[in-house]
């Protein structure tokens, strides 16, 4: 949902469009009526990834040589940042 609402009844009625966004709503705030800006949701936040030695990938045994000449501890610092 889409809704279109003016500054002044986003000061007046904050705290109900904040809930109606944490459940999905969207709003386009008019200034001056004119479009100002967008009252969106989050974007989901990434989980934290894990320890390297749960990683399924970096378990994974080799498949073949490295054709750049770089090391697999290099590969694994590009990858990882470690």
């Amino acid at each position: 949902m889409n809704a279109v609402i003016n500054a002044k009844q986003l000061r007046a009625s904050l705290p109900e469009v904040v809930a109606k966004v944490r459940r999905g709503a969207r709003f386009t705030v008019l200034y001056r009526s004119r479009p100002a800006f967008q009252v969106v949701p989050l974007a989901p936040v990434a989980e934290p990834c894990g320890e390297l030695e749960e990683d399924p990938l970096y378990q994974a045994k080799p498949l073949g040589r490295s054709t750049d000449g770089h090391s697999a501890k290099d590969h694994d610092a590009l990858l990882y940042g470690r």
